[in-house]
């Protein structure tokens, strides 16, 4: 019986990799760096933002880098550009609930970049019961051990759980976690074949999709 839902944050809940490129290179460009190519970009997608950046930009003072990017995705969010979460994955979210599963986020963010979802008010925030990110667990995906204190504070089992992402990296921390796994690739940045198929455990094209699959998952002995 599955009583919890996980779901990744970007490009699984809300699509992000497209908006915070050009957000980035927003901060890039204030600084007086050069941008980063959208190839490098997607190559380092899905790693927390501070370890990528250097990746993305070499030589980059993060002192500076994290307080303006944190003003610059501010205004993004008030305008609309980063983190809208469509109506159809909102009534997904419903149908899980109204299922009586729980609802958890798990993210590879910062809790500066989720805080604004888990503000009294948010759509986002009514519906989740928990959200886990980097500043509350003490490892990060694809270590299995990003799901323990989820695990903890929840006393489920991972069997009770499955986890929904867009990564393989979401794929081998909940398989390594001995939770099923459903791969979103609504986003089209990855591809089905570039996930270890042991740790998926059903795939979907659209976020909505979830329902039905986590039903049926729900129903399945063992």
């Amino acid at each position: 019986m599955i009583r919890a839902v996980i779901i990744d944050v970007d490009d699984t809940l809300c699509m992000t990799e497209a908006a915070s490129f050009v957000l980035e290179n927003e901060v890039l460009a204030a600084m007086g760096r050069p941008p980063m190519t959208r190839e490098l970009h997607l190559a380092t997608w899905g790693d927390p933002l501070l370890e990528a950046m250097p990746k993305r930009s070499p030589g980059l003072d993060l002192d500076v880098f994290g307080p303006l990017f944190q003003t610059t995705m501010e205004r993004y969010v008030a305008e609309g550009r980063l983190d809208v979460i469509p109506e159809e994955n909102l009534r997904a979210l419903d149908a899980l609930i109204e299922a009586d599963r729980s609802v958890l986020l798990l993210t590879s963010r910062a809790e500066s970049e989720v805080r604004h979802m888990l503000e009294p008010g948010h759509a986002v925030a009514s519906r989740v019961s928990g959200a886990y990110h980097r500043g509350n667990t003490r490892y990060g995906k694809p270590d299995p051990r990003a799901f323990d204190e989820l695990l903890a504070h929840t006393g489920l089992s991972p069997a009770q759980c499955v986890y929904v992402g867009d990564s393989p990296g979401d794929a081998v921390a909940a398989g390594g976690a001995g939770m099923a796994f459903i791969a979103c690739m609504q986003s089209g940045v990855r591809r089905l074949e570039d996930f270890d198929d042991r740790h998926v455990t059903a795939a979907i094209d659209a976020f909505p999709e979830v329902v039905p699959v986590v039903e049926r998952l729900s129903r399945t002995p063992g």
